[in-house]
């Protein structure tokens, strides 16, 4: 810890001393956190026919932008905005339902900022940069005197406040978040360069060829795009960009690469802000952002050590939760016993004379008797028949089962019904099935 550092932790009363500490501050307080959830995630294909990537389930009974609202509010941020845009009405549902925890009497909110053409009656939210620029006047009345620009598609566990004592301490006028990948994945990301001092020198948006880490050749800094801004900067740039015409209004195609070399940018590695990191092993993020990783993220978690800990109770993931009874297994017959094992199983599901092995069921799942379900994922209200068998499966909200169904044993078969990822995972939908069911999930 050097002097600086020393001197914030002092004077912003940041807490430390602890195994786990948390850096709540006057900094953190006076944080307005942006969640930018407005996106499709086209690449879950139909998994986000009739809802926003952000409001789709995840880990037995939460939802994915419960990770980003989480970390706000252990981190000490209590204003927070919401940008929504696209088939958002059952992530407006969630957080009206599942934060409303927050007491406006003591200034902490969650603001619902759905795209309503605010500049222009010509176009919603361009892009993300745009999408801060439409709600400059909430953030002015909010009068922060930092903006933290979150995605509300990711799931990890980070501590902001850290983030945000580093950002004071270098002086910065803007700070980026940042991770190690493999360098064949970085094209997805915008990719960076740094010096010795963590200042960034080189940024570039989802290269064809991405710079590696000096001694790091299989390896690329990507931006996890998290964003750190002192207010007074953020305004004055997203004003200079809302004004240039060439411009796509967007923090990573724009705003950063013109940035870096003008300002000062800095960049704080991930593994400095991570919460529940375990001795040696890498910080855990995930963009769950395919059929494949969103499958992949899911299993990990029915492993004995998983390495995201949702037993954490100092580092809770907040959600709303429905009031419902125990999960149940029934039926105790050589050939008919209701069993889980190295599963997750939510409230309110009833498992009777069938097994389930290495999968998580959602709230509200009935499967019911000789049914075999292997290495899948069923979100809630599903409701299997009989002598069904599942294995490597993703059952969309709201699918009922037919009885003999069976799914993941012939891909071929699979294809004609259903969509199989290129890994071999398949996702059922009600639409799939010919089934009616409400559109709103």
């Amino acid at each position: 810890m050097n002097a600086e550092t020393g001197y914030l932790q002092k004077k912003y009363h940041v807490a430390v001393g602890n195994p786990a500490p948390r850096f709540v501050s006057r900094i953190t307080k006076n944080t307005y956190a942006m969640v930018l959830a407005g996106g499709r995630g086209s690449r879950l294909h139909q998994l986000t026919d009739w809802r926003a990537k952000p409001a789709v389930p995840f880990g037995g009974k939460f939802r994915i932008i419960d990770f980003a609202l989480s970390n706000c509010v252990n981190s000490g941020i209590r204003r927070i905005g919401v940008a929504t845009q696209y088939k958002s009405h059952s992530l407006i549902q969630h957080i009206q339902r599942g934060w409303s925890f927050l007491n406006g009497q003591f200034g902490e909110f969650v603001d619902l900022l759905p795209a309503q053409q605010r500049v222009s009656e010509n176009y919603w939210y361009k892009g993300t940069a745009d999408a801060v620029f439409q709600n400059l006047d909430i953030l002015r009345a909010s009068n922060p005197d930092f903006v933290l620009i979150l995605a509300g598609d990711h799931v990890y566990k980070m501590d902001y406040g850290k983030l945000l004592a580093f950002h004071v301490d270098s002086k910065a006028d803007m700070t980026v978040a940042c991770l190690e990948v493999p360098i064949n994945d970085a094209t997805a990301f915008g990719v960076i360069g740094v010096d010795e001092h963590a200042r960034v020198v080189e940024f570039a948006e989802k290269p064809d060829h991405p710079a590696s880490i000096p001694g790091k050749p299989d390896k690329s800094l990507a931006s996890m795009g998290i964003y750190v801004f002192n207010t007074k900067f953020l305004f004055e740039q997203l004003i200079r960009d809302a004004d240039d015409p060439n411009s796509s209004h967007d923090f990573g195609k724009d705003l950063i690469p013109y940035l870096v070399g003008k300002y000062r940018v800095y960049a704080q590695s991930f593994e400095h802000s991570c919460v529940g990191m375990s001795n040696g092993n890498l910080p855990y993020w995930r963009d769950v952002g395919t059929i494949d990783s969103y499958w992949e993220a899911n299993m990990e978690l029915t492993k004995v050590l998983p390495d995201l800990n949702m037993y954490d109770q100092e580092w809770p993931i907040w959600t709303h939760q429905e009031q419902l009874p125990p999960a149940k297994f029934v039926f105790d017959e050589e050939d008919r016993r209701g069993m889980a094992i190295d599963s997750l199983v939510s409230g309110g599901c009833i498992v009777s004379g069938s097994t389930v092995r290495r999968s998580l069921l959602f709230s509200d799942v009935r499967v019911n008797g000789f049914c075999t379900i292997e290495d899948s994922v069923l979100l809630p209200n599903v409701d299997v028949g009989q002598h069904v068998t599942l294995k490597r499966v993703i059952v969309d909200k709201n699918c009922n089962l037919p009885d003999g169904l069976i799914v993941g044993v012939n891909q071929e078969e699979d294809r004609k019904r259903f969509h199989v990822s290129p890994n071999g995972v398949t996702l059922i939908t009600p639409d799939m099935l010919g089934q009616k069911t409400h559109r709103f999930r």
